[in-house]
């Protein structure tokens, strides 16, 4: 007979509490024996002992993983560092199921140089071509073609598939300056080649300073030869170099060499933007596609090892859009791999941070694409996670307001965002039963105990899903009076509430602790500014209506012989007063508890 859920998890625990508390590896494999998950920890036994407690909540992919874990191994290391190089090679060797496998779903692209009389600068998907000659491999295909049309424009190369070696009638590239046109014949082979040459050059080196003093160099002999045509030709391309070098934010003036890394994350998806700078310019964009939750911790410190390796192609820097507590493993174990001294770094401030930015823009529109949404929401989101320190991207956030006047007529809104937007046919009101009086505490208390009651009992569509996020209108006082209500129902979703100012205008966030202040977020601020105002909107509009149809109510028991319930009555059928007013005498009566004397009463009072 199988072993069940719990007894293999107590097992696998009891095993994971006789780890010693030392830097090592551990290994998971499946009931065949398969290793499933490599990871590495500073002290096994707390690590390990992690994933089988009881009461712990995993991110979906971890408890999907455990639920395959039969049994574990694990490696004893002298250091952390040592761990780190073990696992990494452990994950390169065996590609275990649940470790981030890197897998773009992009070819290799190349910039091709043919091997002929006069030779052409072109894009390829392929070295098939053995006589060619090959720039890359790049990731990017825009890349590339971008890079090839800059460098046949500042040279004034074709882009055609013409025969030189007879003259023909030029194009228009020639016309608009743009070709010193082979195909018109008044180009000599010798001065076609010293361009291809300078255009190989600046595609391998970029705009940077080499380049343009190369250049310049050149141009000057010419001007002292009274070769002023050729000089003038030269004048052009340095000209031409500088306009683009200006053109592109990119550049870094600074940095030759370095990466720029930056995530964002959606529900159980993560994208990985990465930005390649070679030669002080931006030279490739690769993009992956990670399955799971992760924090930016968990993330990079699997991530960076995976990305590189000892044959590839190493920067002297690495910016991340997050600090990470492993940044020095990790930096010292690329330097050991790569032979050269790698930095990794997290910039606040000037161009670094803006390239950083940039980045992040990438890997927000690339996910958006994927998830058919904006980048705008998909990026919020996001930067909510990283703010609120949460463990996964809240794809789902309900918010709570009450709304009340001196206590009458108290009642409650809940709101759902789904993906940045407000999904409205989950919205709910809820009138507070359970006391009479104004206390915002207790209502908001009653509003969470019955909302999770319904979940509980799983009929209304709207409340038969768990939020990622709760969102409370108000401080510290709303959470300490809804904490009990999570913890009677064991939900285990974040809380938080949304401060106002003295104005009634978002201020921070409020954790039951320290407040988080969110104005120098912009995003964020926004993000939460509208749930505010659309949760405060949702609340006092029901209120309202409530408050009139009381109002209403009242104007009819006026009427003789017209009570409460009978009021009600006529407000339910009729909606309104102008409805009520222009009713005949037998619709009247038509309405359940209004008699035919009753009926002609109210006709008279609202006609004579």
């Amino acid at each position: 007979m199988s072993e069940d859920t719990s007894a293999r998890l107590r097992r696998l625990k009891n095993k994971a509490n006789r780890l010693p508390k030392t830097p090592g590896v551990y290994i998971m494999r499946n009931k065949s024996g398969e290793i499933i998950y490599v990871g590495k920890a500073k002290a096994l036994k707390n690590r390990v002992t992690q994933y089988f407690g009881s009461g712990n909540h995993h991110p979906e992919k971890v408890r999907r993983m455990v639920d395959n874990v039969e049994d574990f191994d694990f490696v004893l290391c002298d250091s952390e560092f040592e761990a780190l190089i073990l696992e990494n090679s452990l994950i390169k060797q065996n590609q275990p199921k649940y470790n981030i496998l890197l897998k773009d779903d992009k070819g290799y692209h190349y910039i091709k140089i043919t091997d002929e009389k006069w030779q052409k600068i072109t894009t390829s998907k392929d070295t098939a071509d053995k006589k060619a000659k090959y720039i890359g491999p790049y990731y990017s295909s825009l890349v590339v073609k971008d890079t090839v049309d800059e460098a046949l424009k500042i040279f004034r190369l074709p882009d055609c598939n013409r025969s030189f070696d007879k003259p023909s009638k030029p194009c228009l590239n020639y016309h608009i300056g743009r070709c010193d046109a082979p195909c018109k014949g008044k180009i000599k082979i010798e001065d076609y080649r010293e361009a291809v040459n300078s255009a190989i050059s600046f595609i391998k080196n970029g705009t940077d300073g080499d380049t343009v003093k190369q250049l310049t160099e050149r141009m000057n002999a010419a001007a002292e030869n009274l070769n002023f045509e050729y000089a003038a030709k030269l004048r052009d391309r340095i000209n031409a170099i500088k306009k683009l070098s200006d053109k592109q934010k990119v550049v870094s003036c600074t940095y030759k060499s370095q990466d720029v890394f930056s995530s964002v994350s959606s529900g159980d998806i993560c994208c990985v933007a990465v930005l390649v700078f070679r030669g002080y310019r931006l030279t490739d964009k690769r993009v992956f596609y990670i399955d799971g939750s992760y924090t930016k911790d968990e993330l990079y410190s699997e991530f960076l090892s995976r990305y590189y390796d000892s044959d590839g192609d190493f920067p002297s820097r690495i910016l991340l859009d997050s600090n990470i507590a492993d940044k020095e493993l990790i930096s010292r174990f690329l330097t050991e791999i790569s032979g050269r001294n790698i930095q990794i770094l997290c910039p606040e401030r000037g161009e670094q941070k803006s390239l950083v930015s940039m980045c992040s823009q990438n890997a927000a529109e690339n996910l958006a694409l994927k998830l058919n949404r904006t980048a705008r929401e998909t990026a919020v989101l996001s930067s909510l996670k990283e703010v609120l320190g949460l463990k996964k991207t809240p794809e789902i956030i309900e918010a709570y307001d009450i709304s009340n006047t001196g206590g009458e007529e108290n009642v409650a809104g809940m709101v759902v965002f789904k993906g940045g937007k407000p999904d409205r046919k989950h919205y709910k009101h809820f009138k507070i039963k359970g006391f009479s009086g104004q206390d915002d505490y207790r209502s908001m208390a009653e509003v969470l105990d019955r909302r999770f009651n319904e979940y509980e009992k799983g009929f209304d569509e709207g409340f038969s899903r768990l939020p990622d996020l709760i969102l409370l209108d108000g401080a510290s006082g709303q959470i300490s009076a809804v904490l009990p209500v999570l913890e009677k129902h064991n939900i285990k979703v974040p809380l938080f509430g949304m401060v106002k100012d003295g104005k009634h205008r978002t201020r921070a966030i409020a954790t039951g602790g320290d407040d988080i202040e969110i104005k120098s977020n912009r995003a964020v601020f926004s993000f939460i500014t509208a749930v505010q105002d659309e949760v405060h909107r949702f609340a006092i509009s029901f209120h309202r209506k409530r408050r009139s149809k009381k109002m209403l109510g009242s104007s009819l028991t006026e009427i003789e012989g017209v009570g409460e319930k009978t009021a009600a009555a006529l407000i339910k059928h009729f909606k309104t007063v102008t409805a009520i007013k222009s009713a005949s005498i037998d619709e009247l009566s038509k309405v359940t508890g209004v008699t035919k004397t009753a009926a002609l009463k109210i006709y008279n009072y609202f006609n004579n």
